[in-house]
């Protein structure tokens, strides 16, 4: 695989708005200038990337120390009813994946679907078996990636905490993203304290083992919720969402690997994400809780 996380590495979801010429790679470069180390390659509308700008954003995240992430194409349904559009959505992951690790990225978070009339143990075992014929293949074409379902923000999407824990569990090469956010939102505000995102990283720890939490694909933004869930992407002064919190959990469990920012201010979001994590890390730690 792909250069391990060293800690926890924090850049934006893109490329940073201030980049001036659009490209991957040049997102990449400005990523380091602002003094960040991580960056999420989003294929969210289509995985289009040729072998050679794969090559260059390889070359400039080695030279850049950046460690890159991929987020899939959006529309991914493992759960539809059409074997048709799941095989599709198969291939958009392998695609996915496919150009990430040309590009060097080392993990691939994907969406993994909507409940429709499928109850929730059925769906994680569907999910479970796509998981492993995806695993499998990309091991057969010699790529050795993180392959992640997210947490999701709606009520009517799978992705639960414990629902995206037991798609995973077990499988080679295949872990959870975890999106605070989502997870704020899907609980109508209720996950919203240091106590829960401890909570959550606890039973990650727990059904995972404590190697997971050195292994973290992580998202984080503000974020608008309704009586369904998640509404729409924010920055973190328009939400009440307590990212700061997030962190300081984050820090007393030593979580190491990548923290993407979501917010629609992207690079702005991210320093901030990464100034206080510089703080909380001088700060002295907070005793863990034994069960």
């Amino acid at each position: 695989m792909s250069r391990k996380p060293s800690g926890l590495h924090i850049g934006p979801a893109g490329i940073p708005h201030s980049t001036k010429k659009k490209s991957t790679p040049e997102g990449v470069r400005r990523v380091a200038e602002l003094g960040l180390d991580a960056m999420e390659i989003e294929f969210v509308r289509g995985v289009r990337m040729s072998d050679k700008l794969a090559e260059e954003t390889r070359k400039a995240a080695e030279e850049s120390g950046v460690i890159l992430t991929v987020h899939a194409p959006y529309y991914v349904n493992l759960l539809s009813s059409d074997p048709a559009k799941v095989e599709a959505s198969i291939k958009r992951i392998l695609d996915s994946a496919r150009a990430g690790y040309k590009a060097g990225a080392w993990s691939v978070v994907f969406h993994p679907g909507y409940y429709g009339k499928t109850p929730s143990g059925q769906g994680v075992r569907r999910i479970r078996e796509a998981l492993k014929k995806i695993i499998k293949q990309l091991k057969d074409e010699g790529i050795e990636i993180w392959i992640r379902p997210e947490t999701m923000g709606g009520l009517a999407e799978i992705g639960s905490l414990e629902e995206v824990i037991d798609m995973v569990d077990g499988i080679d090469n295949a872990s959870i993203a975890i999106d605070f956010a989502h997870l704020y939102a899907r609980s109508l505000g209720e996950f919203n304290t240091y106590e829960k995102f401890s909570e959550a990283l606890e039973l990650i720890e727990k059904r995972l083992g404590n190697e997971t939490l050195k292994n973290m694909h992580i998202h984080m933004s503000g974020m608008e919720y309704g009586p369904r869930g998640e509404r729409k992407h924010l920055n973190f002064h328009e939400s009440e969402f307590q990212w700061e919190n997030a962190l300081k959990a984050l820090k007393d469990f030593n979580v190491k690997g990548v923290l993407i920012c979501e917010s629609p201010s992207l690079e702005d979001d991210a320093l901030k994400i990464r100034n206080v994590w510089h703080k909380i890390l001088r700060s002295k730690p907070k005793p863990r809780r034994v069960a």
